[in-house]
Order: C-alpha cells, then structure tokens, then sequence
C-alpha cells in the first residue's frame, strides 16, 4: 500500500512502522500530478487500485480574486485524478486482465449535486471528478471499474461547537455522525464488488429526502 501527502504529519510515522509506503506528491499543478504518476509507473508493472483522496475546502468568502480558487479546485480535484488515471491505466488494466479486476475510486462530495453558496468552486470541480467517473467507468471496462463515493459530514472536528454538531445532525434523516470507518466500509465493499462501476455511492444518512421534507 503506497499513500500520499502533501504535508508530514506524526501519523505518517506510524504508518510508515507498520509496513506503509508512504510519498509525498503535492496535485496543487499539472507537474505535480505527472512527477506522481512517472514514479508510479517507475515502480509498479501494476496497480491495484487507486483512491483519488486528495482534496482542498477553499470557500469563496471575502477573497476579491476567485479566479485562482476556481483553478486550485479544478487541479486537484479534477486535473489530478485525469492524469494520474490517464498515465496509470495501463498499470491497472494489467492488473485486472491477470486478477479478474481492478479499481479506481474517486472521492467526491454530496454538494456535488445540490451546489454550495459558500463552496461554489469546490462544489463544481467535485460535479466534475463525479462525471470523470463515467468517462473512465467507460473507457477502462472491462478490467477497471470506476466509481465515486460521495460522504456527507462522516465525523466532527475537535473543535466544532456542541451547536453546530446538533444542527449537522438534524441535516440528515438518520441524525447520526457515523465515523470515518462509513467510508472505509464503502471502500472495501467497491474494492469487493464485480458487478459495479460507473457509480456513486452517497454516504449521506439520507440528507437529500430531509432537504425535500
């Protein structure tokens, strides 16, 4: 298992003692996401899967240039995972023509499909990694399947408010914060599964029949 990170952080560590590779890979540009990808195929004839996690929440607020925070949003959450999966395809079809199948999983978001007031960017570049994920369901069947998963609040900062996490809760119709092992589950069961891609799972507690009520 190889992950990536932009900046060190203690947990790293404790990965790293446990047998995880680890490297760091900043997708903030277009070299970053290609320098990532040349060391994959430098040390891998083929992949298993790979999880585009790699995300940034710039909101809108009072910046006076959006230009920048629209293009920030769209390289990392778009430009990224189309390169990586452009280069690195070749790498995972190998691996499902041997193995039966393999995996690409992009995570996205649930405003991806109801928009944000205060996250216009990050909501449009995350509507765009969700279409990514039909093209390459496409263009990589039969071996590779591509899906997204797309979590609404899984768990809370430590700081966050008693106020603030009780009106989260009420946004969703379970009215729970499961933890980040709801993702890891969605995760292991698309990496299980032979009979889904071109998908999104939405980890949402049923957030979208509470907004229509």
């Amino acid at each position: 298992m190889l992950i990536t990170y932009r900046k060190h952080r203690p947990v790293l560590d404790e990965l790293q003692s446990m047998g995880i590779e680890t490297m760091h890979a900043d997708f903030g540009d277009e070299q970053g996401a290609f320098k990532f990808a040349k060391e994959l195929r430098a040390r891998f004839q083929t992949i298993r899967a790979i999880i585009h996690n790699a995300s940034e929440w710039i909101p809108e607020g009072n910046h006076q240039h959006h230009g920048p925070i629209m293009q920030s949003m769209l390289n990392i959450h778009v430009m990224a995972p189309y390169l990586i999966n452009q280069e690195c395809g070749e790498l995972l079809t190998r691996y499902g023509e041997q193995n039966g199948h393999a995996d690409i999983i992009h995570m996205s978001d649930y405003v991806a499909t109801t928009g944000s007031k205060k996250h216009i960017a990050y909501a449009a570049s995350k509507a765009a990694l969700d279409n990514l994920t039909l093209s390459y369901a496409s263009k990589f069947a039969p071996w590779v399947k591509v899906n997204s998963i797309a979590p609404a609040l899984l768990m809370f900062n430590e700081d966050d408010s008693a106020q603030y996490r009780a009106k989260a809760m009420k946004k969703s119709l379970l009215g729970i914060v499961p933890g980040v092992s709801e993702g890891v589950s969605s995760i292991e069961y698309i990496l299980e599964s032979r009979y889904l891609t071109g998908k999104t799972i939405a980890l949402d507690g049923g957030r979208h029949l509470a907004r229509a009520s």
